[in-house]
């Protein structure tokens, strides 16, 4: 059979399909893996016990569930989902948004597909215009959404190395030259996959330039503030009319409801109504029903700072406890861990690359994510890329410490 050329983006194995076929068979029960590579949140007892209440809620009263199941939701999303955002943003960080700057998609990354679509790519003078992505590593989702070649060009992060091998990346500015076809810039806060949380000073900078460049500056903030709150540094959430805001509920604990949230200028937000309705006909209506409670009561904040912040920042630092004693005699170095789920290690002296390493303890029994695929956009060749792992900590704590152990032994085996 023949295909079209839209087709052959989605026709090789890329990072992103990797990552959620191992997700997915680690989750289903298909394998005995030690499932040390996906994104998947935790499931947090307290933070789920309110979902199956809110659920039930929604179940026990008939013309909701009848909404929730029945009808179609409208393109823009669940306006009372979407009222109650708009009245938390502007009570916690003083935005003055309106309902006209949100809108739902499902999933941060349909979101992702259209924004970078609808910016990059060829425009209507025949211009191909690209992505900036001011600092790598950065999301290996990112990589395949494009529908054009080429949409992304990025650059090397400064590297600090730091005391009790952690380090950590840092913008470098002197270097980042913002191309003449730049549609957009794009950065993760906290940053998946190394956990790097970049400053308001760094955030800051980059919107000032993105201003002075009349181009859109856009923020994932999956993991951010004000939920889900998986961030250990103090941060100053920002927005303005040029910036495009990105939450999600997934790392709350709903990542099956697949609502994704954007925050924009108006012309923005109703180009993304207009795709979810051409290419959806409308956004999901379960994610927002269960949460909008959650979210007008204020009890999600309460939630992300008290359960989920605290559970994650557990988690973490067991995590570096064990690596750091399983680890012991081995050259390697984790990126301070300021946010998100993920450890990200660095083993400068790795004599394999970290594709072959990736293979090497898969079939171990060990899942993790090769740092090889979290470059997208950068255009020279750099050896980092083949030093690095992505571990995930949110798995239950045994699991999370046999694998760090099979990581440890296996290097051992190659060095």
């Amino acid at each position: 059979m023949k295909f079209s050329k839209f087709a052959s983006r989605f026709s090789s194995q890329s990072g992103i399909v990797q990552l959620m076929d191992d997700l997915g068979n680690a989750m289903s029960g298909n394998t005995d893996a030690l499932m040390l590579g996906g994104g998947n949140p935790s499931h947090i007892p307290g933070v789920q016990q309110y979902f199956r209440d809110s659920l039930q809620r929604l179940i026990d009263n008939p013309r909701l569930f009848a909404h929730a199941v029945g009808d179609y939701e409208l393109p823009q999303g669940n306006q009372q989902f979407i009222n109650a955002i708009v009245e938390m943003m502007n009570k916690q960080y003083k935005w003055g948004i309106k309902a006209e700057n949100v809108a739902l998609t499902i999933g941060s990354q349909s979101a992702f597909f259209f924004l970078f679509n609808m910016l990059g790519g060829e425009d209507q003078s025949g211009t191909h215009k690209q992505i900036l992505l001011p600092i790598t590593p950065e999301y290996i989702g990112y990589s395949d959404v494009g529908l054009s070649d080429n949409m992304f060009y990025s650059y090397r992060p400064l590297i600090e190395k730091q005391d009790n091998h952690f380090f950590k990346y840092h913008v470098n500015f002197d270097d980042m030259v913002i191309r003449d076809n730049t549609a957009a810039m794009c950065v993760s806060r906290p940053t998946n996959p190394t956990g790097n949380v970049l400053s308001d000073a760094e955030i800051a900078r980059l919107s000032g330039l993105a201003e002075e460049y009349d181009i859109p500056f856009i923020i994932d903030n999956a993991y951010g503030e004000p939920f889900p709150n998986i961030i250990f540094t103090d941060t100053n959430p920002v927005w303005n009319k040029n910036i495009i805001y990105c939450m999600s509920l997934s790392k709350v604990g709903l990542p099956g409801t697949r609502t994704g949230i954007v925050i924009a200028d108006e012309p923005v937000i109703s180009l993304i109504r207009n795709m979810n309705a051409v290419i959806n006909l409308a956004t999901a209506n379960f994610g927002a029903m269960i949460a909008t409670d959650l979210i007008s009561s204020g009890e999600i904040l309460r939630l992300s700072q008290l359960q989920i912040k605290p559970y994650y920042q557990a988690k973490v630092e067991h995590a570096v406890d064990v690596m750091h004693r399983e680890f012991t005699g081995l050259d390697y170095y984790i990126h301070r861990p300021e946010g998100a789920i993920f450890l990200w290690l660095w083993l400068p002296g790795l004599p394999i690359s970290a594709d072959e390493l990736y293979e090497r303890l898969k079939a171990k029994g060990v899942i993790v994510i090769s740092g090889s695929h979290f470059f997208p956009g950068l255009e020279e060749d750099w050896e980092h890329k083949q030093q690095c792992l992505r571990i995930t900590y949110s798995m239950d704590e045994n699991i999370v410490e046999q694998g760090i152990k099979l990581i440890a032994e296996e290097l051992r085996n190659i060095s």
